[in-house]
């Protein structure tokens, strides 16, 4: 794996990088059969960019789909602080917020108390907002709760000197070409794009272009229905029956990168997807 010409000589402050989180970080979306758990996701790509800095670099991810902030604080955190990173990214309550009756003032607060908890660490934390659902029909409703808990995760970053991946601001995302067919989870363009902003929030120079998605298809308004009804049925129906049963789609997984290791692929640039 080479670095890029203009990224020769240059020293990344870190050497070990720890993901903590849900199916977001876990790379839910992001299919990869050479990947880890068969996910990529944005993670795996960052960590794919650092390690092109340094041979010793070395990356562990502890997220889990369908994870309450609840179950990210009890699970991941102490497991997270045992590998001792210097880097360590959490994207936690999203999955808290997306229910019914949830305060989004309340989830904020207990990434707050996560959020003390690794800082004690001494290492950078990178925290995330939430998407601007308002391209989505089904999650335009909770558009005012997600700027609220966005409101308070910067407080949170601002509180305990975090970096801030701003996804409500990321204009790509505003396009159903960047989502994978569950309209839940990000595609390999999504998360490729989430690669790209981690990277630039923390003023690393790197070689990933912004990819281009395929074409709109031509849609009939009846077919365009249709989809809706089997999205309905294969996606939203199994969702709310977990709601209802009270189990997570992630009961039974295992953290898919558990322990540092270093991140490489068989080639590095810009134009991979």
């Amino acid at each position: 794996m080479a670095v890029a010409d203009d990224q020769a000589g240059i020293e990344l402050p870190w050497s070990r990088f720890v993901a903590i989180g849900d199916s977001f970080t876990e790379g839910v979306g992001d299919p990869d059969a050479d990947s880890p758990g068969g996910l990529r996701g944005w993670a795996d790509r960052f960590a794919e960019v650092l390690s092109a800095y340094d041979d010793e670099f070395a990356y562990a991810n502890l997220a889990v789909r369908g994870k309450l902030i609840r179950q990210i604080a009890e699970e991941q955190v102490d497991a997270a602080l045992d590998l001792r990173p210097d880097l360590i990214s959490v994207c936690a309550g999203g999955n808290d917020v997306i229910r019914p009756g949830t305060d989004p003032d309340e989830v904020a607060a207990k990434l707050d108390r996560v959020i003390e908890r690794l800082g004690a660490s001494g290492a950078t934390i990178l925290l995330f907002t939430g998407v601007d659902t308002a391209f989505q029909p089904v999650f335009r409703t909770i558009r005012g709760k997600v700027a609220i808990f966005n409101e308070n995760v910067r407080k949170v970053a601002k509180r305990h000197d975090c970096v801030v991946v701003d996804q409500w601001a990321l204009e790509e995302l505003q396009d159903s070409r960047f989502w994978a067919g569950d309209r839940l989870h990000l595609n390999a363009l999504g998360h490729h794009t989430i690669a790209r902003a981690a990277l630039e929030a923390l003023n690393v120079p790197h070689d990933l272009t912004p990819l281009d998605p395929p074409p709109v298809p031509l849609r009939t308004w009846r077919q365009a229905r249709k989809e809706d009804v089997v999205w309905a049925r294969e996606h939203l129906v199994p969702w709310v029956i977990r709601r209802i049963k009270h189990v997570s789609s992630g009961d039974g997984i295992e953290a898919k990168r558990p322990r540092p290791e270093p991140a490489r692929r068989g080639r590095y640039g810009g134009a991979e997807a």
